[in-house]
């Protein structure tokens, strides 16, 4: 895929991530567990939460709930391999975890990770763009898209993703310092 594909691509996942700050969950999701999670969402929202590590970890673990225990097998052992910076061993666990459960995000999100350390970043972006269609609420994957947004030699559109990031958790310190320099970057300009 050529860089003006690329960058067309991502353009239309930075919008999308900024537009889908206020979206609904996953469709996925039951009523509690989707209860439960606007509920995190606005406590995690709140600016003065000295216990939002606690929360985004909550975030993260119904995120990472597939409903299904070989689902969550595939997942683990894909993280597990990413751990051991085994990434094409974590891209064949999470691509056999997307194809029979192509509905749960968190696959696509770990996929695309993994795909982002091996370089392929056309192949990151279009995990993401799946992530954020399931789940437009993914601060991991707007800030991921960031850090692609900006390999890829565009700074705006880099703030405008970490921005989006931002809006949904205001409390990652590496997402604020991205901002921060980001905007000195290009001058503060709004987007």
């Amino acid at each position: 895929m050529g860089m003006d594909k690329l960058r067309k691509r991502a353009l239309g996942l930075a919008v999308a991530g900024a537009i889908g700050v206020g979206a609904a969950a996953p469709a996925l999701a039951s009523g509690d567990a989707e209860e439960r999670l606007d509920a995190l969402f606005a406590e995690l929202a709140e600016p003065d939460r000295g216990d939002w590590p606690r929360i985004e970890a909550e975030i993260i673990r119904h995120w990472s709930r597939s409903g299904s225990d070989a689902m969550d097998l595939l997942l683990r052992r894909g993280n597990e391999a990413m751990d051991q910076e085994d990434w094409i061993a974590a891209v064949e666990h999470l691509s056999a975890l997307v194809d029979h459960a192509p509905d749960f995000a968190e696959g696509w999100n770990a996929r695309a990770t993994a795909f982002y350390m091996m370089g392929e970043h056309a192949l990151a972006l279009a995990d993401i763009e799946v992530v954020l269609s399931l789940n437009p609420r993914h601060f991991g994957a707007l800030s991921g898209l960031a850090v692609i947004l900006e390999a890829m030699g565009d700074p705006y559109l880099a703030l405008g993703a970490q921005r989006a990031a931002l809006a949904l958790h205001p409390h990652r310190t590496e997402v604020i310092r991205a901002v921060e320099r980001l905007e000195r970057r290009i001058g503060g300009a709004d987007l």
